[in-house]
């Protein structure tokens, strides 16, 4: 089963009722996103194991394996993207408010040599 994200649960050689560990496969990823969210899932301390593998190099696609200490994997997979989102949202405002910043300073500058031409 996919989702419009790209993202489908693998119940291979799985416990259909334990739902405290499970596998995802992240189509149309690789290391950038699998590496960013299992980071963020490892902070969650309700996690007591999150990894992800490239099966292949050719195959552009992620499996991240989550093991929790007893909340639904879906629920914590769920927190993981909205935490790595909030935290890349974050990143992005904190980068455009620089580079706003940056600019009004060289824009000042800019005018403050202006009028020291302009005066001699």
């Amino acid at each position: 089963m996919m989702n419009r994200l790209g993202v489908s649960q693998s119940s291979a050689n799985e416990d259909a009722a334990d739902s405290t560990c499970l596998t995802f496969v992240l189509h149309g990823e690789d290391h950038t996103l699998g590496n960013a969210l299992r980071y963020v899932i490892m902070k969650n301390p309700e996690v007591q194991f999150c990894g992800y593998s490239i099966p292949h190099p050719t195959e552009n696609k992620v499996n991240l394996r989550i093991q929790t200490k007893g909340s639904p994997a879906t629920d914590v997979f769920n927190k993981g993207l909205t935490d790595l989102n909030n935290v890349c949202q974050h990143v992005l405002s904190t980068f455009e408010r620089s580079v706003r910043r940056y600019k009004e300073h060289q824009l000042t500058a800019v005018d403050q040599e202006e009028d020291m031409d302009v005066s001699l």
